[in-house]
């Protein structure tokens, strides 16, 4: 099916941009999280990636404090094995907005000793626990503020807005705090801290049509672009010297975007032409597959594998 041409996609994306006051209730959300956790926490920061998710969030704390005024500083805990163009443009966002940005990374945590590999290719994307952790107690942070939404994958369902962590950083499902009538329970004991949703109710429907909305610049590679790829285990893995193709796999170049960004070592793009946020619009609304289940290899290990990571301190 062509998503761009199907008549009954095109009346449905007509009929969301003509009826997206949705978007202003999840806005509304969003920024009276964001200001919450300004106010019941002493030390909380952003983690932000340069990624589509963490962007939507730094423009809803832009308009929920202003440019310039943003209370609390950006966290992103680098695996240096991540796209350029992404944390080129995070460095970029980060000095327009005139904001506090911290960056910690898995290499120095390699080199401390706390993170080891069980060999010289294997991801360190799991591995970035370990340093976010460490950058908590560095700086003593009692509450990250995080792009997660419940769409994405079952286990971030479980999560609540502000899900608690224990003094090891670890997060217990059962164990979790009830959220009613957005009544958020902050209390917290000495070494324990909370990650933030605020974007948790939105879905990838809903980010890209605010992006479109609210004209939120991107990296480049979440649009069309030509790049070399192989097939691997249902996916499209990019060809980079992180990525080699094994023996026998044939290396083509198409059309790709990426759905979602992250290690390069674990993170594939999808086949699509779209070039621009209306057009990604009308993709999504055809997409049968999550966007982690179509572009994650480390989330195609196990069934339980993100879940075991977020209890071991995972974003």
């Amino acid at each position: 099916m062509n998503a761009r041409t199907h008549p009954d996609l095109l009346q449905a994306a007509a009929s969301h941009h003509l009826s997206n006051t949705h978007l202003d209730a999840l806005e509304e959300e969003t920024i009276f999280i964001l200001r919450e956790v300004a106010a019941a926490f002493e030390r909380p920061a952003l983690l932000f990636s340069g990624g589509k998710d963490s962007l939507v969030l730094l423009k809803c704390a832009e308009k929920a404090f202003g440019a310039g005024r943003i209370p609390y500083p950006l966290l992103m805990i680098d695996t240096g094995h991540n796209f350029p163009e992404v944390t080129d443009f995070r460095d970029q966002r980060a000095a327009e907005l005139q904001a506090e940005l911290i960056v910690r990374s898995v290499e120095d945590s390699m080199a401390r000793g706390t993170v080891r590999l069980a060999h010289a290719g294997e991801s360190r994307n799991a591995h970035q626990s370990v340093t976010l952790l460490e950058a908590i107690d560095e700086f003593r942070f009692d509450a990250l503020i995080g792009g997660a939404r419940r769409d994405e994958e079952k286990a971030r369902a479980k999560e609540r807005i502000f899900s608690h962590r224990d003094s090891f950083g670890q997060w217990q499902p059962k164990a979790q705090r009830p959220e009613l009538w957005t009544l958020f329970n902050t209390r917290l004991a000495p070494g324990e801290h909370f990650r933030v949703f605020p974007i948790s109710n939105w879905t990838e429907l809903d980010v890209w049509q605010y992006i479109e909305r609210e004209r939120i610049a991107l990296p480049s590679i979440y649009y069309a672009h030509q790049r070399p790829v192989v097939e691997r285990r249902g996916l499209l893995v990019p060809v980079t010297p992180l990525t080699p193709p094994k023996d026998g796999e044939h290396v083509e170049t198409r059309t790709v975007r990426f759905r979602t960004v992250g290690d390069i070592t674990c993170t594939c793009p999808v086949e699509s032409p779209a070039a621009t946020p209306g057009q990604i619009v009308i993709e999504t609304l055809a997409a049968d597959v999550s966007e982690r289940g179509a572009t994650r290899m480390d989330d195609k290990t196990s069934d339980a594998s993100m879940e075991k990571r977020k209890r071991d301190g995972y974003f």
